[in-house]
């Protein structure tokens, strides 16, 4: 996160280990034997970076946010597209086709990016977006061509991107502000 509002960077830092959790997860809902460790460990990053910032977003929840004045429509736009994830899923099960849940779930948490960059205005959540979307694009003839579920491979690209972000936005964070804890 390229912001300089402390909050802000705080709070994406540990929701991106927590959901670096979530996905990677979800990836061991029948992950090929090898990954099986490798999803574990970076499970346990994403919490120790959630844990960490989490303690640092307690510390300076007074400080600024992007989203002052905005929380309304952040809520209006955050709950449109839980609808329209859960109106996808609800069709894909409807249809028997309930092995495209992440990949669909996945997708919309890869567009919610970009309204999030115009909110927190921070480009490098345009970038995320534009990173997760590819990822996924690129996955779809693989993903058609088997039978598992895609959160085989979804959870993995969903959790890695957000574990690398995570990581890349703490060292930003401990270079400009020091550690997590020093309030």
């Amino acid at each position: 996160m390229l912001t300089e509002l402390l909050r802000d960077q705080t709070f994406t830092i540990a929701w991106f280990g927590l959901m670096t959790g979530a996905w990677l997860g979800w990836g061991q809902e029948d992950p090929p034997e090898p990954w099986r460790w490798k999803l574990g460990a970076g499970s346990v990053v994403g919490l120790v970076i959630a844990g960490l910032f989490g303690y640092a977003l307690v510390t300076r929840w007074n400080s600024a946010t992007a989203l002052e004045g905005k929380y309304w429509w952040f809520g209006l736009v955050v709950a449109l597209e839980v609808i329209v994830a859960g109106v996808g899923c609800l069709v894909l099960a409807r249809r028997g086709q309930s092995r495209w849940l992440a990949w669909w779930v996945a997708l919309i948490v890869a567009l919610h990016f970009l309204p999030l960059a115009f909110f927190l205005r921070d480009l490098s959540l345009a970038a995320l977006a534009i990173i997760q979307t590819i990822g996924l694009l690129v996955l779809l003839p693989r993903l058609r061509r088997n039978t598992h579920p895609t959160s085989r491979l979804v959870g993995p690209v969903m959790g890695a991107t957000l574990l690398l972000f995570a990581i890349a936005s703490a060292i930003l964070f401990g270079v400009r502000h020091g550690t997590p804890w020093a309030a």
